[in-house]
């Protein structure tokens, strides 16, 4: 059998992390407890040169290899950097919070690396085989995370019940992709569009195999009626694994419905109207921004809170996907990216508050902020005013672009549900920036976070400002991401 060592190339950034999660698994199995800060560090310095191996392989035009199973493009390129530098900021918030709960571990490293890696191999995969197993290893990577403290009943409970949801949800996306198979007869996205024009198909299997494909989507997405494990899980989960878990597999989760959806089964958009993907993300995108938005509304729990939260901003994605069109696409990706930096944000503001013995996890731990730290109650109020869409921050222009594309394709009335459902959403975000301004604090104690969560959270709270007022450069990279 000849082989090329050339087809390794496009896959230079996964063997790097992939050897980077092997290496911090060895290195840390001979370091002493004081010493994990060298594990921490070899994972954020590794990381940073994820980025760059990516940026280095980059060319002009798509490559598929591995006998068109796996394919690097302008897309892959994008959300990679982005997994990598979000992953890069979610550990760095995790560190002190880690510390101060004896949890400071070779292994939270090592499972987020592998995570990583199946986030990597989601976004570059061209076939229903690659992209199960890239799902499998994110998954089970954060089914181990999330249980990541031993000790705690919650924590394994939400675990539990992750684990058992996501096998489910696992379950019915590989059934889906059988009956897909079964009735086209190959597993590649670039062969599917072929196969679905052939007058023989089976159309009762296809769309069956459709239905189970969007229903394993949704589960993973958390949509709604497929959302229960959200609240449970975050609530449940240190919030360290929170953190990583609201943020960068949503990049992933994106790039898993567009390789799908898109690239595999774009030709069943809409082939009989609401029996295609729009009609079913259609209802998918509506219940999840209702159902997301008014239950967060009766939150106590800034973790439930942003669960909730989370589930209404999945509505808001699939809107951009539904549109089908490129435009859709570009505002869908910009979304999620500009949903990940928010994310980021308000759990790193989370850890924040936090400290040694208390979670700052009810809302009336954030009353009096102001007093206690105006900068960082200002951080905040970015943060809560750009996730309710408030211009000029940045979450104001990710909705319009949204809309926009929903618009465009003559779905007005879709738009004007999300236009309702964000204002009704817009109360349980300024409930947060009243609580911290005009409510007497409960606690005077100062924040106690270290000088690096300190720098790197106010670069995060003032990015959604300067993105919003400058949205064109991150535009442009997400247009370009689906120019060809």
């Amino acid at each position: 059998m000849h082989f090329d060592s050339s087809i390794l190339i496009p896959v230079l950034p996964e063997i790097f992390v992939l050897t980077l999660a092997c290496i911090v698994l060895v290195v840390d199995l001979f370091l002493k407890d004081e010493q994990r800060i060298i594990t921490y560090g070899i994972t954020q310095i590794g990381l940073i040169f994820a980025a760059v191996v990516t940026l280095a392989v980059v060319q002009p035009d798509a490559q598929v290899v591995f006998d068109g199973s796996y394919v690097r493009d302008a897309m892959s390129d994008v959300l990679k950097v982005a997994i990598y530098l979000v992953s890069f900021v979610a550990f760095l918030y995790a560190k002190d919070y880690l510390k101060d709960r004896g949890l400071f571990k070779g292994e939270f490293y090592t499972l987020g690396l592998f995570a990583v890696l199946g986030m990597s191999i989601m976004v570059s995969a061209n076939s229903f085989l690659v992209i199960y197993l890239g799902l499998e290893l994110l998954a089970l990577s954060l089914y181990a995370l999330v249980a990541f403290n031993r000790d705690s009943k919650q924590g394994a409970e939400a675990a539990m019940k992750y684990f058992i949801l996501g096998a489910l949800a696992s379950g019915m996306l590989l059934y889906g992709i059988s009956m897909i198979y079964g009735a086209t007869g190959t597993i590649r996205f670039d062969e599917l569009s072929t196969a679905l024009a052939s007058p023989d198909l089976n159309n009762m299997v296809l769309v069956f195999g459709l239905v189970f494909v969007v229903v394993g989507l949704a589960f993973k997405f958390g949509a709604v009626p497929f959302h229960m494990w959200v609240p449970d899980v975050y609530h449940g989960a240190p919030t360290a694994v929170t953190l990583f878990l609201g943020s960068a597999p949503k990049i992933a989760a994106f790039a898993l419905a567009v390789r799908l959806l898109k690239d595999g089964l774009g030709e069943l958009q809409m082939p009989g109207g609401w029996e295609g993907w729009q009609g079913m993300l259609i209802i998918l995108a509506i219940l999840s921004m209702g159902v997301g938005n008014l239950i967060a509304i009766a939150q106590a729990n800034i973790k439930r809170m942003l669960a909730y939260s989370t589930i209404s901003h999945v509505g808001f994605i699939l809107l951009g996907i539904l549109a089908g069109t490129q435009e859709g696409y570009t505002a869908a990706m910009f979304y999620t990216l500009v949903y990940a930096i928010m994310s980021l944000g308000g759990f790193g503001m989370v850890i924040a508050m936090s400290r040694k013995g208390f979670e700052a996890e009810s809302l009336d731990d954030y009353k009096g902020l102001s007093h206690r730290s105006p900068w960082f109650a200002a951080m905040m109020l970015l943060l809560m005013f750009s996730m309710a869409g408030v211009p000029p921050t940045v979450g104001f222009f990710a909705k319009l672009f949204v809309l926009d594309a929903v618009v465009s394709v003559d779905l007005t009335w879709v738009a004007l549900v999300g236009v309702f459902f964000s204002i009704i959403g817009a109360f349980y975000y300024i409930r947060i920036i009243k609580l911290m301004y005009f409510d007497k604090p409960l606690d005077e104690s100062p924040l106690t976070a270290g000088m690096d969560t300190r720098i790197v959270l106010s670069l995060n709270g003032l990015s959604v400002l300067a993105l919003g007022m400058f949205p064109a450069g991150l535009l442009s990279i997400c247009t370009a991401a689906f120019a060809g």
